[in-house]
């Protein structure tokens, strides 16, 4: 694994959300997912009930997470770009996982699970010389 994929997995660790990305019918989306990684791959959990997993299975998919809400000095915003596929989590990685949302857009959650295997890892980081404030301006 070259430094920056670990560097990217280390910073990934440090958060539990971030954003899948693909695309439906010609359409890009974005959607939330809570992740674990493990054995070098990204695990997902998504709501089954958005669909967005059949879109995704054995297809590209970009994950993206952050620490932009943190009001820290460094920003940094990593992204894993590989092939995704549905999986059966283990009992570790579902314990690993923690709760689960009770409901997803009103509905019931049910979670599906995918692995995004990178095939290209990107960081990218702001720093500041000061902390930065963690509010929108009206």
């Amino acid at each position: 694994m070259s430094t920056e994929e670990l560097r990217a997995i280390e910073l990934l660790g440090r958060v539990s959300y971030g954003r899948l990305a693909t695309s439906m019918r010609a359409m890009p989306f974005v959607a939330p997912a809570r992740h674990i990684v493990r054995d070098g791959g990204v695990v997902l959990r998504i709501h089954r009930g958005f669909g967005y997993h059949r879109a995704c299975n054995g297809s590209v998919v970009a994950y993206g997470a952050d620490n932009f809400d943190s009001g820290g000095r460094t920003l940094w915003s990593v992204q894993f770009t590989g092939t995704a596929e549905i999986v059966r989590p283990t009992p570790e990685q579902i314990r690993l996982f923690g709760d689960e949302p009770a409901r997803a857009d009103g509905e019931r959650f049910e979670p599906v699970f995918m692995r995004v295997e990178p095939q290209f890892v990107t960081v990218h980081t702001l720093d500041y010389l000061e902390e930065q404030p963690n509010g929108h301006a009206a």
